[in-house]
């Protein structure tokens, strides 16, 4: 990972010296435009659009590593990178991280770079939420509840 993110601008620069992969700039300037469009013009979130970029260099670099090609990577890739996350982070956490990829693929292919999303079919682990059983609840009497809704 050659960028430093915790120092990215607000919004990432939109000319064509913008910090995209090698991968998608091996593509040309169209595939480096469209992915560099996806953080700037579809995440309006500063907080999400850092992440995200975050995620999406990650594969980009693991797929670097391990000598893919964008138009060389596959749903086996990206379930591969998925299961590698799995090993060090939350389910949570690898269920963003595979939409902070899945996201800029699916504007690729709309940008007519590729002709499939191939993060669309990968799933991402299983995560519920349970409700907590928490005893404050049962302590409160019906009429402090009543009141309480109303």
């Amino acid at each position: 990972m050659g960028a430093d993110f915790d120092n990215l601008p607000v919004v990432l620069l939109t000319e064509p010296a913008a910090p995209a992969p090698a991968l998608i700039a091996a593509r040309g300037h169209q595939a480096g435009r469209c992915f560099v469009e996806f953080f700037t013009a579809n995440i309006r979130n500063p907080n999400t659009r850092k992440t995200y970029y975050r995620a999406a260099m990650a594969f980009f670099d693991w797929c670097e590593q391990a000598r893919l090609a964008l138009l060389d990577i596959e749903p086996v890739h990206v379930a591969a990178w998925v299961e590698s996350l799995s090993r060090d982070f939350s389910p949570p956490s690898v269920k963003q991280a595979l939409a902070a990829v899945r996201m800029p693929f699916d504007w690729l292919v709309v940008g007519q770079v590729l002709a499939v999303n191939p993060a669309a079919a990968v799933c991402g682990p299983k995560y519920v939420v349970r409700s907590a059983k928490c005893r404050c609840w049962q302590r409160l009497k019906p009429a402090s509840c009543s009141t309480a809704s109303t």
